[in-house]
């Protein structure tokens, strides 16, 4: 069947957005410090805790990558950042994300609310919440799924009123990941019109969680962990300034968000501290099967594509581009990647002919066949992003 001249250029987009990059050299040099102070930092710690990785809150941790200059890396220098590339920021998320170090107390500010702040803040904003970042001590979680809705943003209802002093903010969050532990939320919410106008009406509010008003419960994971949050909003009056960029441009900002949230390291390496320690058990033997070489080069050719893809999205980024539909493929097919290596090292081990397994092993592989349905949920589901997709080639 021949395209149409829509498909076939937006093809062609797609095509060029997995361009071939490689990490500059004085990035690359960061990967060095980087790892020596992980090995110090995370010694003794077991793989069954260092899995949960960006799921793990330490704020004592993620203020000791601050005092080394590694968080806001992307950041202007006049905001506290360290003004470096994007490329720096990869070489830094893929070391702390492969060692398993617990990364969750900053990793949503860090990654996306800063730069979001950056970029359509007021500059006030920017002097109050960039530094704070920069230094470990401002954290933030993401208000933007909605019981009701999913990941079918379009369709929030919780809204802000205008009031004398500011807005009124009723409705609630779902999915927020440490609201419990975090001082503030962006939350996309819906200032004008109803859900039925879709994208027309949303704007995005920066929301002191500590403001009477607001009830935040925690909820039991399959795992036993609380990280996972639902945020109740009853008249919760904020200050006008709670607002970022322009009323009503909360769906183009929130896109522009997400591209951050889809395309980095975290959505490929999520199981990688289990195939590790798969690995090191693998080299005690005196041997290992044909089954097993297979799988291990299905696990490292589909390591290498998918990180070649999100290296090439930080090179788009790297020059202020918004790579949402490459973004969204990425996230797809590396949220599938990282639900396939629990059931590949499952599957490998029960085919092995009757070595002992270790503990840690075992334990690391049972906490990820547990959480590893949540990995295509968080960023977006499947069927969101291949409806994104979709959309960007011109197929529906």
């Amino acid at each position: 069947m021949v395209a149409n001249s829509r498909e076939a250029h937006a093809v062609q987009d797609i095509t060029l957005s997995f361009e071939s990059a490689r990490i500059p050299p004085e990035d690359e040099a960061l990967r060095g410090p980087v790892r020596r102070f992980l090995a110090e930092a995370l010694r003794g710690m077991p793989p069954a805790l260092r899995a949960r990785s960006w799921m793990g809150f330490d704020a004592d941790f993620s203020r000791a990558l601050a005092r080394q200059g590694w968080l806001g890396l992307t950041l202007p220098t006049r905001y506290g950042g360290a003004g470096r590339s994007a490329f720096a920021r990869f070489v830094l998320s893929e070391e702390l994300l492969a060692a398993g170090a617990p990364v969750s107390a900053h990793w949503i500010a860090d990654r996306q609310t800063a730069p979001l702040i950056l970029r359509y803040g007021s500059e006030a904003q920017r002097e109050r919440f960039l530094p704070a970042i920069a230094r470990g001590e401002m954290f933030f979680s993401i208000g933007m799924s909605e019981p009701d809705t999913g990941s079918d943003l379009a369709g929030v209802r919780t809204r802000a009123l205008r009031s004398d002093t500011g807005w009124v903010l009723r409705g609630r969050k779902i999915w927020t990941t440490n609201a419990h532990r975090t001082p503030y939320m962006c939350a996309l919410v819906r200032t004008s019109g109803t859900p039925q106008d879709r994208h027309k009406g949303l704007s995005q509010m920066l929301v002191d969680l500590s403001l009477p008003g607001i009830t935040v419960r925690p909820l039991l994971d399959i795992t036993g962990d609380r990280h996972f949050c639902e945020v109740l909003f009853d008249d919760v009056a904020l200050p006008a300034d709670a607002l970022i960029g322009q009323e009503g441009s909360g769906w183009e900002q929130v896109t522009a968000e997400l591209a951050f949230e889809r395309s980095g390291p975290e959505r490929l390496l999520s199981s990688m501290v289990l195939a590790d320690t798969w690995l090191a058990h693998l080299r005690t033997l005196p041997a290992v099967d044909a089954a097993t070489l297979a799988t291990l080069g299905r696990l490292a050719s589909r390591t290498a594509v998918l990180r070649a893809m999100s290296l090439g999205i930080a090179a788009r980024l790297e020059r202020g581009e918004q790579p949402v539909l490459a973004a969204s493929f990425v996230k797809d097919l590396g949220t599938e990647f990282e639900q396939a290596v629990p059931l590949w090292v499952a599957q490998a081990l029960d085919h092995s002919d009757g070595a002992a397994v270790p503990p840690a092993l075992l334990q690391t592989l049972a906490y990820l066949t547990q959480i590893q349905p949540s990995f295509s949920l968080r960023g977006g589901t499947r069927q969101i992003l291949r409806g994104i997709i979709a959309r960007g080639l011109g197929l529906r």
